[in-house]
């Protein structure tokens, strides 16, 4: 509930100084969180949290993308500011040098030779960087290419 209680506070901050897109911002993590709660029935753990946040990152990235792609870049920039402040609530991202250390090590444990245990592999590179951020599709393209 840490999160929940963090946003909440961070809210009243943005009011008291009338920062509209951040409150608008915080706002709709909190409503993502608080869905996420009641769909599920039980409180948030961290993992949980997390995932929350992961697929409202996915989602601006995705939309500030299409913005660009439309002609759009106002919008797209707004995307990547309400990105911004979610990362914020992240924990660190994992490096190029651990991403890339895990790949191998899971390599190493599964004993993965071919693309068809592309599944295995990135399932034990993403235990091995549990509590960091990782880029889902950056992780997919490293072991795609060691794969090969």
């Amino acid at each position: 509930m840490a999160l929940l209680e963090q946003l909440q506070k961070d809210m009243a901050a943005a009011m008291k100084a009338r920062e509209e897109a951040r409150l608008a911002t915080l706002r709709m993590m909190k409503a993502a969180l608080m869905k996420e709660k009641v769909d599920s029935m039980k409180p948030l753990d961290e993992a949980a949290e997390l995932k929350v946040l992961n697929s409202l990152i996915k989602q601006r990235r995705d939309a500030a993308e299409l913005y660009r792609q439309g002609g759009r870049p106002e919008l797209a920039e707004r995307e990547e500011a309400e990105l911004r402040l979610i990362e914020t609530y992240m924990p660190a991202a994992a490096t190029e040098e651990e991403i890339q250390a895990a790949v191998e090590a899971a390599l190493a444990e599964t004993g993965a030779s071919g693309p068809k245990q592309m599944g295995q592999v990135i399932a034990a590179a993403r235990a091995r960087l549990a509590g960091k951020r990782i880029d889902g599709k950056r992780l997919s393209d490293l072991v795609k290419a060691r794969l090969g």
